[in-house]
């Protein structure tokens, strides 16, 4: 895991984002240990609490799982449900907010398109 904190968001945020970036990339594998609350709360020098109110969201939607005693592990299908809810915050956050300023520009849909694979080819940003 990768510190330090940004000041955008709240920590317990970023904690929680850490992890599951740590999953999509295949760092964390269904099955593997995730890091422990106290071994984030060690590695970031932050305050327990806040360390749980980022995991904890991720056991109650099936992200992690928790085994007494001995720690918690990355669920079964983690990857894809995360990768589920990524794609539509996306849409939400960036597609929806694109396409209501392109209609305002007056930009067709091609023109977002030829746009899109201009950026992605490294012409423009």
């Amino acid at each position: 895991m990768k510190g330090p904190f940004d000041q955008e968001k709240p920590i317990y945020v970023q904690v929680r984002e850490k992890i599951e970036d740590q999953i999509l990339n295949h760092q964390l594998q269904e099955g593997d240990q995730a890091p422990s609350t106290n071994q984030l709360v060690q590695f970031y020098k932050i305050n327990h609490v806040t360390v749980s109110n980022g995991v904890n969201p991720l056991v109650d939607e099936g992200i992690l799982y928790k085994k007494r005693g001995i720690g918690m592990f990355v669920a079964e299908g983690a990857r894809e449900k995360l990768i589920r809810k990524r794609k539509d915050l996306f849409i939400e956050d960036y597609v929806v907010k694109l396409v209501h300023e392109a209609e305002k520009l007056g930009i067709t849909e091609n023109e977002m398109i030829s746009s899109i694979k201009k950026v992605k080819r490294g012409g423009a940003e």
